[in-house]
């Protein structure tokens, strides 16, 4: 049916519901406190980014440069760390295979 529908609309629909596998299963882990991605209003941005870099592929290494690239500011701003640091290695390795089940 897909097939049938604009190019945006199915772009639009891959994107909500990757942000919503990300929102429910991906956390920020800070001193074992457990953040989830949808709590933080993040899940969005990290699917639009994965939907478009998908053309050539999802690697982990594209996964993690993702969320390298995505500064989170603390202290009021005074300082900003890549969301990379916040995320444990199993569960970047987990969003790395809710992409791929969603975009290949």
């Amino acid at each position: 049916m897909s097939g049938f529908l604009p190019k945006a609309v199915v772009y639009s629909e891959v994107v909500e519901q990757l942000a919503g596998a990300i929102a429910d299963e991906i956390y920020l882990d800070v001193a074992k406190w457990r953040l989830y991605l949808g709590t933080a209003k993040l899940e969005q941005q990290i699917a639009e980014q994965l939907v478009q870099s998908a053309q050539s592929g999802i690697a982990l290494g594209k996964v993690q440069a993702i969320l390298q690239g995505i500064p989170i500011p603390i202290g009021g701003g005074k300082r900003q760390i890549p969301l990379a640091d916040f995320i444990p290695d199993a569960v970047q390795d987990r969003l790395w295979h809710i992409a791929q089940e969603y975009l290949a």
